[in-house]
């Protein structure tokens, strides 16, 4: 990494290394990068519970004004998510082990190394 993006933020750390991955065809990497964003992104959407529908006549009209704002997440809130990310591959890693498929826990633990690679920069 360059001193550059040692100095973002840990998402756009993630998305510019998904382009570099992506560049590279490491499929492992993009994977696995792929999936940390939409954990993270899943993480700042709104609780469904809090969505509360009404009658179509009662509903406000206009451009944007059924939007929600999306949770705001700190920057160890999304350090948590990408590390849970990264222990859920290693853990299941092991599973595929304890059955015999090594190719397949070699490829988790290969994208928990890629995720955990951007953790260890803070």
């Amino acid at each position: 990494m360059t001193e550059l993006t040692e100095s973002l933020p840990l998402r756009a750390r993630l998305r510019a290394a998904l382009s570099v991955a992506m560049k590279r065809r490491d499929r492992v990497a993009a994977a696995a990068l792929r999936s940390a964003l939409g954990a993270i992104d899943n993480a700042e959407a709104v609780d469904a519970a809090e969505v509360n529908a009404g009658a179509i006549e009662t509903s406000a009209v206009g451009l944007g004004v059924a939007e929600a704002r999306r949770r705001e997440l700190t920057e160890s809130d999304i350090e948590r998510i990408v590390r849970a990310e990264a222990d859920e591959r290693v853990t299941v890693a092991k599973e595929y082990d304890s059955l015999g498929r090594a190719d397949r826990a070699d490829q988790l633990r290969a994208e928990a190394a890629a995720l955990i690679a951007h953790l260890s920069a803070n």
